[in-house]
């Protein structure tokens, strides 16, 4: 049995290196897969999205972002 602190809790693991079964869902082959491409798509359309808002603030700003100011 080993103890450590963690936060100010005493956390006590018997098996340390062995794996925990916290009662959690467990995912059949198929399901982990339709999950990772999911999420791969949901990945990539924030990603497009943050892009289109980039483009869209680039394009309103024009081309005064690339010009310095006359002295």
């Amino acid at each position: 049995m080993e103890a450590h602190w963690n936060g100010g809790l005493k956390m006590v693991d018997e098996q340390p290196n062995a794996p925990r079964d916290e009662g959690g869902v467990v995912l059949t082959k198929e399901e982990a897969r339709s999950r990772r491409a999911r999420n791969i798509a949901i990945g990539l359309a924030v990603a497009l999205f943050a892009a289109l808002f980039y483009a869209v603030t680039i394009a309103k700003l024009g081309g005064a972002v690339a010009q310095l100011p006359p002295s």
